[in-house]
This record gives structure tokens, sequence and C-alpha cells, in this order.
């Protein structure tokens, strides 16, 4: 075949109503051959085929077309079953334009939901199976067990209780609620409220402290009155909804602590709510139920029996007082330079703790598969290694360093670092490994010798094996039969004494112990701290946290799973447990985990907890898959929009870019389609006409959609690592929490911001606010000057709240510009300036784009180019004093506001402190190293220093 490009890449990306010639090959041997619209769905083509087969042989041999199923072969060179018909070609890509129809086999309902989690995921089942790996079988069948149980026993659920897992509720600390009582004593809300199914709408007068039972007796009563009903309607029969949203107000909390309302009383807003009958509510949880049950059913029959345990002769290790060894045996697909001498350096951790000095191989030239053939010997007996013990290897090259002038000295040796790779000494069965394994590295830069070694990586195997060094060792068999660690419960069978039976003391004292505060918990689940049960009893603690709390520290909780040694461990199974009990933590988990599957390391172990939670949740399946489809679509976008923007105008381009969305393969996509930022949300309507790209160099997505009693706006960002901006936002949204809970309202807004994947995220649009240097620059005469007008932001606050209003929001300004200037020094925020400051209509300051944290701040020419702690202009102070320079008041509370609140995250700087600690594992630029968190220890002064 000549050289060229083959496929047809260009051909999906296309995409609209474009046609392409496809071959079809029947089971009957028949060969079809017709152009089919890129657009059209598998159903649809698969009625072609049979309008077209009627008119050939043996059409009568031909059973019905459910009864068959198209194959092809896709981008990634592979054979796949389309057993989702509702996809159009647009979305399949096929390498080639040839769809074969074979018999169904196997049950339809199970393949088609692997088939959809497959797609979803961004890794197929086979890739699993593929791996003949006993760890992953056993782990998705007792994860697949144990999320399905989880979602039947939730099917059971009456109504009210289901709700809880399927809309939560969205509340306000109870402190803050307990403060506004005082503030809004006596006060009335109106709400409007109308019932499922019809349009007629009421205004109610509520206090704001009423409990939804009493809003719906109301409700009940204002509708038997307007409509002289004679039926007796139970308030406890029905739900509020949030119009527009997935979202609902029950239970015994206030009004005012749900935040919705909590928003709208701020705002001057009227909420609206619609009264749901339960029997809305059941119908949909049968609606989920049914597939559930269907999937379930399928599977039972087709669940082969469990095999027969075979027994084994094992001996406990702690028997053997020998010096544990292994073999360094060769390498392979080695790339260095021929001047090197090739050694590997072996060390065993326990977490973060080297147990024996590192033993170091012979040096051997240079080429493509060295050969040692080595013994190499640890200074430690077998008997005495941890369950947890960790073997890592490092791979460098040594150069002789020849000096200019001649000395009696020798010469010195510069290490050149190649790849590392760490294995554990023990099995997931508890066994002392044994026989060979080939172990493919990872590509590493330590600064020095010292840090050659990498404890803290992962202990999985690089799967591009084709690119990255190989090095073969083997584990020998110190006994004929295999070794094993003794569970501790069997020390005194074994007539352990010493050392091991005081570690059976502590482990039994760690479980009678009383339970951490959650804050303190968090840090055990470091990478330091790797003993089972030491972590088993973490998650004891971590147990007793509200579904909110969780949700504060869910991101990192994922990261800390890159800790884990092997793919079953109680961490993954608590946070399927509560994933599959709150829709609203399944969601985000979800999120987490396929935010980065395209990391080698961790693909496996997040890819696997993906397929459980989806097996869990079959229902939530439809949902994600057209969140995927949507980003997938906005990508497709983004890149059409960099393509154009370098050939023709900014104007041109974005005319180019709203033909491109109105097509129907991206309108159906991008609308009707739950917000990956909020999964209460839906966004509806996508308006093509109002739909833009920034001007930064990844040209971001503005998107606006059109809600029926909302409009709302989302910026999809593609080459940009929104993880740091993830975290910086949810450390704000902490000290919110905590504030609040305090009975301080700095009136933050920390807005929704999401990595969907590489590089690739959304970020929330906060509707009616504007950049300070927007408004600088639109109320000065010249833009040179526009940055020192102090009356600019004042008079734009004036012009948006007229009259009364503005008191307001002077005092939004005021609390929030507290609570900002708190929050930017205390995590380090650099690069501060007025386009990255916004203010809103009603008053609220908050700042956007955290591209520098923990004091790694901007610097030219050495000098560093953030001379202040926190950003606090004169036109800011000429806002808070009420435009008077000698309104001291007003800045001696704004004062007091900063001091009350940085003693509160004072009071709670461990748990920022862990908080980032534990996102260690994430790979941040900003965020790798003990200096970094020490940053953050002297900013909440946790070391005595301020």
């Amino acid at each position: 075949m000549p050289p060229g490009v083959y496929g047809m890449q260009d051909v999906w990306e296309r995409e609209g109503r474009q046609q392409v010639n496809m071959e079809f090959l029947l089971p009957t041997g028949i060969y079809l051959n017709f152009p089919v619209a890129c657009s059209e769905t598998i159903s649809t083509i698969k009625k072609m085929v049979w309008m077209n087969a009627r008119n050939e042989p043996l059409f009568s041999a031909l059973s019905d077309p459910d009864a068959y199923v198209f194959t092809c072969i896709n981008m990634t060179a592979e054979r796949e079953e389309l057993e989702d018909e509702q996809r159009r070609m647009s979305d399949v890509r096929l390498f080639l334009p040839i769809l074969r129809l074979v018999a169904r086999e196997g049950d339809r309902v199970e393949k088609l939901i692997t088939t959809q989690i497959s797609l979803l995921i961004g890794k197929g089942h086979h890739e699993f199976e593929s791996q003949k790996n006993h760890e992953v079988n056993e782990f998705r069948t007792k994860m697949r067990t144990f999320c399905e149980e989880r979602a039947q026993v939730r099917q059971m659920l009456p109504w009210d209780k289901w709700m809880e897992y399927n809309f939560p509720c969205d509340l306000e600390p109870c402190s803050v609620v307990a403060q506004s009582r005082k503030l809004c004593s006596g006060k009335k809300i109106f709400v409007n409220v109308k019932f499922e199914g019809s349009e007629e709408t009421f205004v109610l007068q509520q206090d704001p402290h009423d409990l939804p039972m009493v809003l719906k007796q109301n409700a009940l009563r204002k509708k038997s009155t307007v409509f002289r009903s004679a039926k007796q309607e139970k308030p406890e029969d029905y739900s509020l909804q949030i119009n527009g949203r997935w979202e609902f107000i029950y239970g015994k909390y206030p009004l005012c602590q749900f935040k919705y309302i909590f928003t709208c009383l701020h705002g001057g807003i009227t909420p609206h709510l619609t009264m749901v009958h339960h029997s809305v509510i059941i119908k949909y949880q049968e609606e989920q139920g049914g597939l559930s049950n269907q999937v379930s059913r399928s599977r039972a029959q087709s669940k082969p029996p469990p095999l027969p345990l075979k027994r084994q002769n094992t001996s406990s290790l702690w028997s053997i007082h020998e010096p544990f060894y292994i073999y360094l045996l060769q390498g392979s697909r080695v790339n260095a330079d021929e001047g090197m001498k090739l050694v590997v350096q072996a060390g065993l951790f326990h977490g973060s703790e080297l147990l024996c000095k590192v033993v170091i191989s012979n040096e051997v030239s240079v080429c493509s598969e060295p050969v040692w053939d080595q013994k190499l010997v640890f200074d430690i007996s077998v008997s005495d290694l941890p369950r947890m013990s960790r073997l890592c290897f490092a791979l460098y090259g040594v150069i002789e360093k020849t000096k200019k002038r001649p000395t009696k000295k020798k010469n010195k040796r510069a290490d050149c670092p190649l790849a590392w790779v760490n294995t554990m000494v023990f099995d997931y069965k508890d066994q002392l490994k044994t026989g060979e394994f080939s172990m493919s590295t990872w590509p590493s830069v330590p600064d020095d010798k010292g840090d050659l070694l990498n404890p803290m990586g992962t202990v999985e195997k690089n799967p591009n094996i084709d690119s990255t060094a190989g090095l073969l060792i083997r584990f020998p068999n110190i006994r004929p039969h295999p070794l094993y660690y003794p569970p501790i419960e069997k020390l005194n069978d074994l007539g352990m004494n010493g050392e091991k039976t005081t570690k059976e003391e502590m482990v039994s004292l760690l479980r009678k112990w009383p339970e951490l505060p959650a804050i303190h918990a968090l840090e055990l689940l470091d990478y330091s701290f790797p003993d089972p049960h030491a972590r088993s009893f973490t998650i004891r603690c971590l147990r007793k946290l509200s579904d909110d709390e969780l949700f504060q520290y869910l991101l990192q909780l994922v990261q800390v799973l890159k800790y884990e040694s092997y793919l079953d461990c109680d961490l993954t199974c608590f946070l399927l447990e509560r994933a599959l009990a709150n829709k609203k933590i399944g969601h985000f988990l979800f999120w987490h985990l396929r935010s980065e599957m395209h990391v080698p390391s961790v693909s496996l172990r997040f890819g696997l907890i993906l397929e459980a939670y989806c097996r869990g949740s079959i229902f939530h399946i439809k949902s994600l898959i057209k969140q995927n489809e949507a980003l997938n679509k906005m990508k497709a976008l983004n890149d059409f929009v960099k393509s154009g923007s370098q050939k023709a105008t900014r104007i041109q381009t974005t005319e180019d870019m709203k033909v491109c969305i109105k097509q129907d393969t991206y309108m159906e996509a991008l609308s009707d389609v739950v917000s990956p930022l909020n999964p209460s949300i839906v966004l509806c309507e996508l308006c093509a006409d109002k739909c833009k790209f920034m001007d930064s160099k990844m040209k971001p997505l503005w998107l606006m959609y059109k809600n029926k009693y909302d409009n709302v706006g989302i910026i999809f960002k593609n080459g940009d690592d929104l993880r740091q901006d993830m975290l910086t936002l949810q450390m704000i949204q902490l000290m919110d929490v905590l504030w609040k809970t305090e009975g301080l309202d700095l009136r933050m807004l920390p807005y929704g911001c999401l990595s969907t994947g590489n590089k690739t995220g959304l970020i929330e649009v906060v509707k009616n606010s504007d950049t300070i240097a927007n408004i600088q620059r639109n109320n000065s005469n010249s833009a040179a000057t526009a940055a020192f007008n102090k009356d600019a932001l004042l008079n734009w606050l004036k012009s948006k709240n007229p009259g009364d209003k503005l008191d307001q929001a002077i005092e939004e300004f005021t609390l929030s510009c507290a609570g900002y200037c708190v929050a930017t020094y205390v995590l380090g925020i650099g690069d501060r300036h007025s386009d990255n400051i916004m203010i809103s209509e009603t008053g609220q300051l908050f700042h956007i784009d955290f591209g520098h944290f923990l004091g790694n701040f901007k610097s030219k020419f050495g000098i560093n180019r953030e001379r202040v702690p926190f950003i606090l202009t004169y036109d800011f102070v000429h806002v808070i004093q009420e435009g008077r320079t000698n309104n001291s008041e007003k800045f001696e509370r704004f004062r007091e506001c900063c001091e009350q609140a940085y003693r509160i995250l004072c009071r709670n700087g461990t748990l920022f402190v862990n908080l980032f600690a534990l996102m260690k594992a994430a790979g941040l630029p900003e965020l790798s190293s003990s200096k970094d968190i020490q940053y953050l220890k002297v900013r909440t002064a946790q070391t005595g220093i301020i």
C-alpha cells in the first residue's frame, strides 16, 4: 500500500448532511452499496439495508432485523459491535465505510449496557479482559455484585426516602440561617407556586423560617379555595420542585436554609416552585428500577456457578529468617547514550520509609537489551517484611566526568536518571510473590541520585510497552510451597511472640480506638501510611461524614486512590457505597475519575471503579452519555474555531461558528443535557446567536442556554488545565462554609468549575457581572487613565442599584471584598489584576483565573512581580467608604470582617493543610513539594509564624 493517509477521520469531523458511500455485507453473502448521511442513526441505516435487500436474492432467508447487529472496525482498529442503534454514524467513526451484519449472540440487554459503559468511560471491557489478571477479574466480579446489590436495595425504598438519593437537599449551614433569623425577624417572603400539569400560579406569603410542610399546606388550601375542590389532599403526598431544575425542597429544614431560597432572599427574587404529586415521583422511580431489574434478570440467567476453591499447602513467612533477595535478570528497549554505563538501584519501602539500605546493581554497557543476571540481597529478613512492602527500582546511566587538568583525584561521576518502576512484594492475596515479572517502566527526571527511587509512584506497569524501557526480575521460591503474610488473628495459633505479638496488640487497640475527627483522619490517607489496618481505621472515621461534608472532600479522596496498592480497598468500597446512596456524589465521582482516564498510571484503576459505578446506576448511564456527547461536540466546535480564527477575521469566524452550531447533529447533542457542573440544572435550548468565543489563546467557547424559567451560561475550555482552578474554588467554597458555620456570611461567589478530561473542562458563567477592567474602561474618557478613575466602580454600582438598593450593593461589596482578601492571602493566589477580578450587578466581588497559588508568583528578570499580600485597591476602599474619604467607620467594619474571617481559617488550618497535602497525588506543577505545603502552614499560622 503506498504511503498516505487512510481512514475516514476527516469525513466524520465534517459531519453535517454529508453523504458517504457505505458497503454492507449481509449474512446471506449479499453485498450492498449505497450512500448514507453521516447524521443517520444505526437504526435508520438498518431499515435502509432491509429496504435495499428486498430486491436481492435470498432475502427470504433473513430473519427479523432485531436478530442482527452491525459490526465494524473503528478508529482504534478494533472490531466493535454496534449494539446501541441510536448512535449516529458520525459518532461511531468507522475506520472504513464498511458494515457487516451478523446474527446477534448472547444477551442483548447485557451487551447493550456493556457497550454503553465502554463508550462512556473511554475503555472497552475487552481491555479489562485482555489483562488476564486474576486481581482485575476478581475485583470486577466483587464490585459488580456489591454495586448491583445496593442498586436493588435503593429501588426498594419508599418514594420519600428514594428522593433523598436522587434529589439530595442543597442546604446552607444552620448557623448562617440562625444569623439571618435575627436580621430578617418579622419579614415575609413571597413564593410563586403552581401545581404539576397546571399553568395556574399562586403567590403565597410565607415566613422564611417556615418548614416546607407549612408552604405545602398553604398551597393546597389556596388551590381548594380557588378551584372550590371538595377533595381533601394531604401535603405529605406532595413535594416542592424548583422550577426548571431537578431539585426539590423537602424535609424538616426552614425554607431559608435551602440555597435556592437563600439566594432568592438576598437577590430580591421571587422563588418559583411546583407542587409535584408523589405518584409522578413513584413513576420516575419505577422507570429507573425497571431498567435495573431487566439487567439483573438477564445477568442472573447467564451467571455461571462459582468454581470450588482449591486448597494449597502454605506457610507463614514469619518462620523464615533468611535475608530477602531477588534476581535482576535483564532490561529491554533501553535508550541511552553509548558513553554511559547502566545501573539499577533497588529499595524496599513501607510508605515513605526506607526499610533497609538501597541495593545497587553492577554497571553494564549500554545496549538495547542489557543483561545483569545478578542476585540483589537486601539487609532485611523475610520474616521482617511488612505486609505493604513495596519494591522500588530506578534505572539510570553513569557518566564519567573528565577534568580539564589531570589530577591524582578520581574523575567525578554523574548520574543520568532514565526510568523508575515499583511493584508490591506481596500479591493481592497476601502471598509472597514468586517467579519472573516483566515490568515496563515510567520515564523519570529527578534532581539527584537520592531521589531516583519513587516510592510515592504507582505500582502499575506502564501500559505503553512499546515505547518504554523494561526490566525483568525474578522473585525466588524460598520454599517449595507459597509463603503468605498471616492474618493478625492467627498470630497466637502460629505461636509467634515478641514484635509480632506487639503488632497484634497494636491492631487490636486500633480497632477499639475512639474515632478521630474527619479533618485529622484525612491525613492518614497519605502514602506515608500504607498499613491496611490504619487505612481501615481512617475509613471508619470518615463514615460519620454527612453527604455535604463528604462532597467537600471528594476531590482529595479521588486523588488518594492513587496511593492504594491493590484494586480492592476500603476507600474504593466507601466511595462507591456513598456514590450509590447520593446521586450528586455519584455524578461528581464519575467526572473526577473520568477526567483522568487519559493518565496511563490510573486508567485501569479508575476505569474499573467507573465500570462498577455504572453497573450500580444503570439509569444514570443515559444522562452521562448525553453529557459526554455534548462535551465531544464542544471540543469539535472549539477545534473548528481555533482553525478558523487563524484564517479569517473574528466576525467571520463567529458567524461560521454559529452556522456550525445550527447543524442538526450539534443542536441535538448540545441541547437538553444535564449540566456536568450541576446535575440539578438541565441545559435546555442552546441559543446559537448568543454564543461566541473568547479572545484568549485557546479560544474558549461561551455558550448560552435558554431555559423556561432562567438563562444559563457555560464556558468550555480546551487546552487549559482546569484542575488548579477547580482546587482553588473548592477551597474558597470550603472557607465560605466554615465562615457561615460560625455565623459569618461574606457573600462569596465560588462559581462552578469542573475538569472533564485532558486539559478540557467547564466553567460556570456568573450572570450580570463584569470585570473591574471593563468597568473602568467604560467609565473613563481615556484607556490610559481608566485604572486611575476611583469613581468608576462606585458610579457603576449606582447605575445598577438606584435608590435604596445602593446601600445593600455596597454591603455586598464590602463583605465579599473582605472574604476574597483573606482567601487570596491564605491561598497565596498571584497574578491578580483588574481583568481577573469581577463584580456582579448586586455588588458581589469575586476573583477568577487561578493560574498561580501557594506563593508561586510570576517574576521578571529575577524580580517578583507580586508586591502586596492581597489586592485592596484605592477604588475598592472608595466603594467601601461609600465615596467619602473620612468614612473610617465603614472601613473599620471591613477590617473587622477580615480579622474574624482570618481567625476562623487559622482555627481550621489543619484541614486546609491536610487537603492540600493529599492533592500532591494530582501532579499539579505548583503543588509538588513540602515547600508548597509549608507556605500554607505559615499563612494559616500552623507553625506559630504569621
